[in-house]
């Protein structure tokens, strides 16, 4: 194959996304129970003359909260108590014309807001019950290009931006 190969997979208990050019309050409230929110990615691939990315993602609870009004205030609550947000990737790469990527990441909570409204209060709780497993196992043969292998197992994640509105 002379093009480049893709493959991934995700697993997610609750996902939030909010998006707005407006005044906003936001409460977010997140439970996730269910016994386990595994991602699993096999792969064997041969004879790539491009790159290879591979790709497994499993989040048990996920907001993301974008705003560029006057005021935004934001409350969110996550609790994780699924038994293992949990993300594998086993593969076997040969003969890859290109680079090679692995990724794995498991993120228990995972909470992100930014915005350029001159008041931005921001109220955030996080809880993680769970095991929390991220892992590869990779063989990798004659690759041509570089080779990336990382595995991120994340328990509560949380981050901030509050852009400057002074010109």
């Amino acid at each position: 194959m002379q093009g480049d190969v893709g493959a991934q997979s995700v697993a997610a208990g609750n996902v939030l996304d909010v998006t707005t050019m407006n005044d906003t309050y936001v409460t977010n409230e997140q439970y996730a129970s269910t016994v386990n929110i595994s991602s699993s990615l096999s792969s064997n691939v041969k004879n790539v003359g491009g790159s290879v990315g591979l790709q497994s993602q499993a989040v048990c609870n996920s907001a993301s909260i974008s705003t560029d009004p006057t005021t935004t205030q934001i409350y969110s609550n996550q609790e994780c108590m699924a038994q293992d947000p949990s993300s594998t990737i086993n593969s076997v790469a040969q003969n890859i014309g290109g680079d090679l990527s692995i990724a794995s990441s498991a993120l228990g909570n995972s909470f992100a807001a930014d915005s350029n409204a001159p008041n931005m209060p921001v109220e955030t709780h996080q809880i993680n019950h769970s095991s929390t497993y991220s892992t590869v196992n990779a063989s990798a043969y004659n690759v041509n290009g570089s080779v990336g292998v990382s595995s991120a197992a994340i328990g509560n994640n949380a981050q901030v931006i509050h852009y400057s509105t002074d010109q």
